[in-house]
């Protein structure tokens, strides 16, 4: 099952040339007269001005202030104030806080800080020939009308060529998937190499993209073995797992619209790979894919599958809709022709953060649906134990590790002493009708030479001589 999902995958991205690429709706339209480019540097894009729904500059800048104040304050925001970054992260992440932002939700800085020096050499050492060969092959799929991928010499095609063999180097066993591409593609997109992006009510310069920058490469390690482990393997063992936990979700939250895709036929491999392992990044308007990523890094993979959902419900949703796709074909054909004005950023992420599904919701499918699996599947078998829930698990776990100061931290522990031994009870001196003078002779050794005094004829503390 697992090998059939990955042929499935590889002819579904194969059969799509370039101008079939969904990543934006500037790709939809076709390059425009003078080569001009829109705000997100697609040629020929829609997205030239804000849309309907956008935020007006004020509140843009008040969210910017607000994350400039988090990210400032890392470690305290996330230890007492996650809440916060949790719903800033729902309204939308400023676009010149996306480099600064994501890094941090998805723990890619305490990697980068722990091994400095890993991307330099991976970078700099020779890929393997197959992988290359195969990388190369797919650069310029990778949205083919974006100003940084459009020449195979520039700078976006072979900043994604290192960034994927880079990968392959780093992780060996699990090599390239053509599910990366796109997803290292966005990353590039928002990470260009300076340290720190301005501060500014206005998208990055596109003259700043150059050669890749770690925080890509440590994102990408993040997203596949945090986020997704099991999802870019040889054997993509967790994508058949979630596959089945999304039909099971269907079929509780949208019974008519499950009953539907099983009289025609339509099983979640169909469709649901190229959703979740691309991140939504070649099935919605770039604006919304922004949204979801903003949310993905916040939250994880339930974000996955709550988008999914929404989009299955737009699709399929209404008795109409269902009639109008009485086969196989017509029902794919509806989930990947959903009209644009219901994909807006605002209006589609409002009902996608409406989905009642809880993490605990998605871990209690889990449990059930990895029991059910068959116990003879190829390969080895889905370890969800291993996927963290977002960037508040991520946190806490790192620091748990104490990855940031390469130490592990002190475990107190709790000593218990033996209880000490009874004590008879101090006597309390007798020093009524004693002196002062007297109790200190007394206390230091032997009386003085000399006759005795009588305790009448003894003078008094103020008559004594210090």
């Amino acid at each position: 099952m697992a090998q059939a999902l990955g042929e499935d995958l590889v002819q579904t991205l194969e059969l799509q040339d370039d101008s079939s690429s969904l990543g934006s709706d500037s790709e939809l339209s076709g390059p425009g007269p003078y080569r001009q480019a829109d705000r997100y540097g697609f040629i020929g894009g829609s997205s030239a001005e804000p849309g309907p729904g956008h935020p007006p500059a004020d509140l843009i800048r008040q969210r910017e202030m607000k994350w400039v104040e988090m990210t400032s304050h890392w470690e305290k925001t996330m230890s007492r104030r996650y809440k916060k970054v949790k719903t800033q992260c729902r309204k939308g992440i400023p676009s010149a806080l996306r480099s600064r932002c994501w890094p941090l939700l998805c723990g890619a800085h305490v990697c980068q800080n722990k091994s400095p020096c890993t991307y330099e050499q991976l970078a700099k050492a020779p890929g393997d020939p197959q992988w290359m060969e195969t990388i190369s092959r797919d650069l310029h799929r990778q949205f083919p009308l974006h100003e940084m991928f459009v020449s195979p010499q520039g700078h976006g095609q072979q900043g994604l060529l290192q960034v994927l063999k880079a990968y392959t180097l780093h992780r060996p066993e699990q090599g390239y998937c053509q599910a990366q591409g796109p997803v290292a593609a966005v990353l590039l997109m928002h990470l260009p190499p300076e340290v720190s992006p301005p501060l500014c009510s206005f998208p990055l310069p596109r003259g700043s993209f150059c050669a890749p920058t770690q925080e890509a490469f440590w994102c990408l390690v993040q997203i596949c073995e945090v986020y997704l482990p099991g999802y870019y393997g040889p054997h993509m063992e967790a994508v058949q797992l979630d596959a089945e936990v999304f039909m099971a979700l269907l079929r509780r939250l949208l019974p008519r619209v499950h009953k539907h895709l099983q009289q025609v036929g339509v099983g979640p491999l169909l469709y649901m790979p190229e959703w979740f392992l691309c991140l939504f990044a070649r099935s919605l308007p770039f604006p919304t894919v922004l949204r979801v990523w903003d949310t993905f890094f916040s939250e994880g993979v339930k974000v996955l599958f709550r988008v999914g959902l929404t989009l299955v419900r737009l699709a399929l949703g209404t008795t109409e809709q269902r009639l109008a796709c009485p086969g196989l074909l017509e029902t794919l054909g509806a989930l990947r022709a959903i009209p644009p004005t219901q994909l807006q950023e605002e209006v589609f992420m409002s009902q996608v953060h409406s989905v009642a599904l809880s993490e605990q919701d998605l871990q209690r499918e889990i449990k059930v649906q990895l029991a059910r699996l068959p116990e003879s599947t190829s390969g080895p078998p889905p370890r969800p134990q291993a996927r963290l829930p977002g960037a508040q698990a991520i946190f806490e776990a790192q620091q748990l590790a104490g990855v940031q100061g390469g130490t592990r931290p002190e475990v107190p522990q709790i000593v218990v002493q033996p209880p000490e031994e009874p004590r008879p009870p101090r006597r309390k001196p007798q020093t009524r009708g004693k002196t002062f003078h007297g109790l200190l002779t007394r206390s230091r050794g032997p009386p003085l030479e000399g006759p005795p005094r009588s305790h009448r004829g003894s003078a008094s503390f103020l008559d004594t001589r210090f």
